[in-house]
């Protein structure tokens, strides 16, 4: 199996006894999954995208970690999702968002 190039991790809340219920969930992070997906392949970016349990930035959320860049970046929408993925192609961050 190949490597991807990238890995897109979405804050989803999870808790420990497995429900998704925290900010990032109520604010929409799972409908930011599906949109990454499609637009990660209708772009031919390399990548695998996937839901986390919580990522301890509640105030910043939907919080979404693009690895192996480390970029994080915080109060996450699909607007600024295109914005993300066009830095992304072009080899950079999108500064004004990053949390960390």
């Amino acid at each position: 199996m190949k490597k991807p190039d990238y890995m897109i991790l979405v804050c989803n809340s999870y808790r420990v006894a497995g429900d998704a219920q925290g900010y990032c969930n109520k604010q929409g992070a799972a409908s930011l999954v599906q949109y990454l997906t499609e637009e990660c392949g209708d772009r031919g970016i390399d990548a695998v995208v996937t839901t986390t349990a919580c990522l301890s930035l509640c105030s910043q959320g939907p919080v979404v970690v693009i690895q192996p860049c480390n970029y994080w970046y915080g109060f996450v929408t699909e607007d600024k999702l295109d914005k993300i993925l066009d830095a992304l192609e072009a080899g950079e961050a999108v500064k004004e968002y990053l949390i960390a």
